[in-house]
């Protein structure tokens, strides 16, 4: 999966997830002898060199777990961050066998270390040197998707489950800053194995030489930024931790040059150190947590990995305002509560622990829910190439692609770039095609509809087929764009099917009326029933 660019071809491809780039079948291992995937099948061999799978809530940040197991895309500063695959990893150590440790990742794709970023430069701080499994497969169910390792010489069966609350109808629950790692290990073999499971990873929330440091939570730890002079959208932080009472933690790696840290880090896992140290003043590193456990044979151990993130302030700001702006009022919600976006969770919640202590107590009503509408949506006799088309869609929700600010409403860009969003502004004439929002989080499309014929029109119906961020009068300097406007007016019509809220629809009805008189006095001034030319479109031009 990797982050497109798409104009108005297809469903908002802000993110096509699970797309591939075929190398030929010379790489495959003997026991992969098929060349071509089945849709909705497993990914494996070449298959799996651009598959990442986004983990958080809508409008909070993405994760993703890629079809090896890696992470990457790491991207919770209320930005797209394609390229962010920090020193992140979870390791296995059988103490069976002296020395023999394993990041529980595939193998890393040739791509990433002759063509990723720095690695010009010898790929300074990634752990692409590190063991990794042999094998590994990718089996997308949205919102989980499962990695299978395989290797010869690990005498355990891994597999890693990823997924994050997705629950239709439910948009605050799928807002969530959240993800989970459930690694799932069994013993087949005829004797008691002893293993180290554990998590390690530089503190990558540092944005500074300063101010960052390394904090405690229950089963594991918080990397941690603190704002600089003036920049409050420097601070954050990142929570890493199990459910696990048998959890050691490490909280501050060994502080040397260079390679010192990780060196020495990686030395523990193999030797099966479980090296408890508390938190230190001062910056640090990174951090391990490490969850001892042995299996009896044809036991089974799954160890719960829970991730949560909190970056409350931001300097996102999109639209100049008009000139002659009128004033502002926040108690008639005709101005934003903030100069800057903000994300919806951070007036939900104050910090990290309150997310992770929410996240820790509802996790499994929030899994039983989401692999409701997994197993839902699976159970169809529909074509496999149409399920996997429309779960690879969806994933954009998952995306940075989409954001929500702190009054709830959805707020969205065209698609991503590596390190910025790409065509701001919900526009009309792109969400035009979306179908999933409107049926799954019926609240948030009529957020949609809020944003157009509010803030986004004027009293002649003019509007803006862009909406500010953070939310706000717009300018109006611009064509109107014919087929979002219209669009906008049969979706109201579709929200009111969906929903069949006739007070909504009552509310609305003025403002849908001065729309389309604007629509007909503009584009159809003879009263033919045909829009007349000129008109702006999703081409971005004007139709003569």
């Amino acid at each position: 999966m990797r982050m497109f660019y798409a104009k108005g071809l297809i469903v908002i491809m802000g993110l096509l997830v699970l797309s591939t780039v075929f190398q030929g079948c010379s790489r495959l291992t003997a026991n992969e002898s098929k060349c071509n995937r089945e849709y909705n099948g497993e990914y494996f061999g070449p298959y799996l060199n651009r598959v990442a799978f986004p983990l958080g809530g809508m409008g909070a940040g993405m994760v993703c777990l890629e079809g090896t197991g890696a992470i990457s895309h790491v991207s919770v500063r209320n930005k797209p961050d394609v390229f962010n695959e920090p020193h992140m990893f979870a390791a296995l150590c059988i103490k069976d066998a002296p020395n023999l440790a394993k990041v529980l990742e595939g193998q890393s794709p040739i791509w990433k270390i002759f063509g990723s970023p720095k690695t010009g430069n010898g790929a300074a701080g990634a752990s692409f040197g590190l063991p990794r499994f042999r094998q590994a497969r990718f089996l997308p169910r949205f919102p989980f998707g499962t990695v299978t390792l395989e290797d010869h010489t690990i005498p355990l069966e891994v597999r890693i489950a990823g997924w994050s609350p997705f629950i239709p109808n439910h948009p605050d629950e799928s807002s969530l800053p959240v993800g989970a790692l459930e690694y799932h290990f069994r013993n087949p073999t005829g004797k008691t194995l002893e293993a180290i499971f554990s998590y390690n990873s530089k503190n990558f929330m540092s944005v500074r030489q300063d101010g960052h440091s390394i904090k405690p939570i229950e089963n594991g730890f918080i990397l941690c930024q603190e704002p600089g002079k003036d920049k409050p959208h420097e601070q954050g932080a990142f929570a890493v931790f199990t459910d696990d009472n048998n959890t050691v933690v490490d909280h501050c790696w060994f502080k040397g040059g260079w390679w010192d840290s990780v060196t020495l880090c990686w030395r523990n896992i193999q030797e099966g150190i479980l090296r408890e140290n508390p938190p230190q003043k001062g910056t640090a590193p990174g951090a391990s947590l490490f969850v001892p456990f042995t299996l009896k044979p044809g036991q089974k151990k799954t160890i719960r990995l829970m991730i949560a993130w909190f970056v409350p302030e931001t300097d996102r700001r999109h639209g100049k305002d008009p000139e002659n702006a009128p004033a502002c009022d926040p108690a008639t919600g005709c101005c934003p509560l903030s100069k800057y976006y903000k994300p919806w969770y951070s007036g939900r919640f104050k910090n990290i622990e309150e997310v992770a202590k929410y996240w820790r107590l509802h996790y499994q009503t929030f899994r039983e829910k989401s692999k409701l509408f997994s197993d839902t949506f699976y159970d169809t006799d529909l074509p496999p190439e149409v399920i996997e088309a429309v779960a690879a869609n969806l994933t954009i929700l998952k995306s940075p692609t989409v954001l929500r600010q702190t009054d709830g409403r959805l707020w969205c860009y065209e698609g991503c770039c590596d390190d910025r969003g790409c065509c701001h502004g919900s526009c009309t004439h792109v969400w035009n095609y979306a179908q999933a929002v409107c049926h799954l989080f019926p609240d948030l499309e009529r957020s949609l509809r809020h944003t157009e014929f509010g803030e986004s029109m004027d009293q002649s119906g003019h509007q803006t087929f862009r909406a500010f961020l953070p939310i706000r009068p717009a300018d109006h300097g611009f064509h109107a764009a014919s087929d979002g406007q219209l669009g906008g007016i049969m979706k109201v019509y579709r929200e009111w099917r969906i929903s069949g809220n006739t007070n909504w629809l009552k509310q609305i009805w003025p403002k849908v009326k001065v729309s389309l008189r604007y629509c007909i006095n503009t584009w159809d001034p003879r009263g033919r029933g045909v829009l007349e030319e000129p008109h702006h479109n999703t081409y971005d031009i004007e139709y003569w």
